[in-house]
């Protein structure tokens, strides 16, 4: 049934008008399959910093801790991914060997 307020005649109405308007963040998403890994520091820099503006009585050295707490971030991320690759890589196989 296709009819006035049916919800493909709503969205048929806003294909048009949707596809001039440019870049749609939601719905076309910038191409990054290869360096998504780079977008980590700009997420962890923004939770730092968002992080430390509650939790801090003072904002004496704030950049500072902002900057160790980055730091902090992305060393415990590439650490976790090192260390899930090497169980995967190692434990898994000695622990479920494959049938011959």
């Amino acid at each position: 049934m296709i009819g006035p307020f049916s919800p493909g005649s709503i969205l048929m109405g806003l294909e048009l008008p949707l596809a001039s308007t440019g870049w749609r963040p939601f719905l076309d998403p910038i191409d990054l399959h290869r360096q998504w890994f780079l977008l980590l520091i700009p997420l962890a820099f923004g939770i730092s910093l968002t992080y430390r503006a509650v939790r801090v009585a003072t904002f004496e050295k704030y950049w500072l801790k902002v900057l160790i707490l980055t730091f902090q971030v992305v060393l415990a991320m590439i650490l976790l991914g090192v260390g899930s690759y090497l169980f995967i890589q190692v434990a898994v196989p000695m622990l479920l060997p494959m049938p011959e």
